[in-house]
């Protein structure tokens, strides 16, 4: 079992929540989620391997209140969350928008890390 931490830094309307993930005490890539209203509960999960039809091999989180099918999977805009959790590389613009970028690559790397291990997940606000 792995071990990470997602810790929400900003929110920002229209472009999403940003945060910063660490994993095994190393600090690993970035994060978005959606603003608000569809944002996942700051708690501690258990995220396992899963074969998404939309992304193929990704991370789910399990036992989210009152949400299913909570991934984690590459994309870069608030719009291409879906409620679930974006991961890349770094932050920037993308036409026009707060975004992230190198979310492709920084995937790969996340899976080949994470070597189909379970994660130990807690999600925490701090802004």
């Amino acid at each position: 079992m792995k071990y990470g931490t997602i810790s929400r830094l900003v929110q920002l309307p229209e472009h999403g929540t940003f945060g910063a993930m660490v994993l095994d005490a190393t600090p690993f890539c970035m994060t978005l989620e959606p603003y608000l209203h569809k944002i996942i509960p700051a708690a501690q999960y258990i995220a396992v391997p899963f074969k998404s039809p939309t992304f193929g091999d990704v991370y789910l989180l399990q036992n989210v209140v009152g949400r299913t099918y909570i991934e984690m999977h590459p994309g870069n805009l608030d719009d291409n969350t879906k409620g679930c959790i974006l991961i890349a590389e770094k932050w920037g613009k993308l036409y026009g928008k707060y975004a992230q970028l190198n979310s492709g690559i920084t995937f790969k790397k996340f899976l080949q890390y994470m070597n189909n291990d379970k994660l130990f997940l807690t999600i925490r606000d701090c802004f």
